[in-house]
């Protein structure tokens, strides 16, 4: 029997498409290919390369996201300092990749994405991991600048956080022909 969907996690997702579909075109991509990726879901090379540059950042984003399972392993349950850094460390490093790609040019944007790629559970630490990312020289600063001016007080200061699992997981919709549909 199928189970129904309760009406506030309708209106939860509904609100996880609404901020999706305010990301600009590049964000939606570059979101939708690193789920492709990181949730291994399709062939990110056949499915996103346009060229040999692109399949080139591909190879090399598959390769910076084989750390995402041992994230996911090394969640911190809380914030001792000694169970942070095996996490923070490889957080910040995929991060600062992510980042580097100049397509997450807003927190909610990489809000949006690690949630997926790692689960809910990563909230809290997200703040620490973007801002730290953020502020590394690999940046151009005016990308350093934007990045960091994205985070919301609200966001960085926040008291606690959802444990509740995203819903929406963007994925690749075929463009479909005006043409060819009936009338």
């Amino acid at each position: 029997m199928a189970s129904r969907m309760k009406p506030a996690e309708g209106a939860m997702t509904l609100a996880e498409m609404k901020e999706f579909a305010g990301f600009s075109a590049a964000t939606q991509r570059y979101v939708r290919r690193a789920l492709d990726i990181g949730l291994e879901r399709e062939d990110a090379l056949e499915r996103w390369s346009r060229d040999v540059v692109e399949a080139a950042s591909i190879r090399a984003q598959a390769h910076m996201y084989e750390r995402i399972p041992e994230l996911r392993a090394l969640m911190p349950e809380d914030s001792d300092l000694d169970s942070i850094e095996p996490f923070m460390a490889p957080l910040v490093t995929v991060s600062a990749f992510d980042l580097g790609q100049g397509r997450l040019t807003t927190f909610s944007a990489y809000r949006f994405l690690y949630e997926r790629l790692i689960g809910a559970e990563v909230r809290p630490w997200l703040p620490s991991a973007f801002c730290s990312a953020a502020a590394l020289p690999h940046l151009h600063p005016d990308l350093r600048r934007k990045l960091l001016q994205s985070i919301s007080e609200a966001a960085a200061t926040a008291s606690g956080w959802s444990n509740r699992q995203p819903a929406f997981f963007p994925q690749w919709v075929e463009k479909v022909d005006a043409a060819a549909l009936p009338h």
